[in-house]
């Protein structure tokens, strides 16, 4: 009997979390196989090359980061208020969605990094960039009057710009209670 067949998933996780680890020149064929505990061979029965993983872990990406995060925000339903809490919840200040074992914020900026360098990859998180904000404006749009878009527009921006930027910035916390400073950001941008 011949032996099981390692998932596609499990090839595109594993890049993931190698991509998120050591960037895109990190995802290897071989190393994807060695740390899988599987040959080389088995990756052909699924992909064509390393490109074509490398597109179909950025298609992953995209889903998980975009339309599998609004799906569970959605779902139960409720006010903008509780779904932007939800959304919160999901994303802020914790290390954002997952993919698989992957973590959410590591992999983001790994690949708003790559992306500097490739074309393709910009475009990518261009998409995702403007799926998340018209989610965004939409909560903010049902929370604020019809006449306020400015409104929804600014915090919409401050809230996307807080999330992605707070993992950029090194400076000391002073002398406050980093989860405290946490919960006054989420109370003051999303609600």
């Amino acid at each position: 009997m011949p032996a099981p067949r390692t998932p596609r998933h499990a090839w595109i996780d594993q890049g993931l979390r190698t991509l998120a680890a050591g960037g895109p020149d990190a995802v290897r064929i071989e190393v994807l196989a060695k740390a899988l505990g599987v040959t080389k061979g088995g990756f052909y029965g699924y992909f064509a090359d390393r490109e074509a993983l490398l597109s179909e872990m950025l298609e992953v990406w995209e889903r998980e980061v975009t339309e599998a995060v609004i799906d569970r925000v959605e779902a139960p339903g409720g006010t903008a208020r509780d779904r932007l809490s939800r959304l919160r919840s999901l994303v802020f200040p914790g290390d954002g969605p997952t993919v698989g074992p992957t973590v959410g914020i590591t992999l983001e900026l790994t690949i708003r990094d790559w992306a500097r360098r490739d074309a393709a990859v910009a475009e990518r998180l261009r998409r995702v960039d403007n799926r998340r904000m018209d989610y965004l404006r939409s909560l903010y749009r049902e929370m604020f009057p019809a006449d306020d878009e400015d409104e929804a527009e600014a915090r919409s921006l401050v809230s996307y710009s807080l999330w992605i930027g707070r993992h950029l910035i090194t400076a000391d916390n002073g002398t406050g209670d980093p989860a405290r400073v946490d919960k006054l950001i989420s109370q003051r941008f999303f609600s």
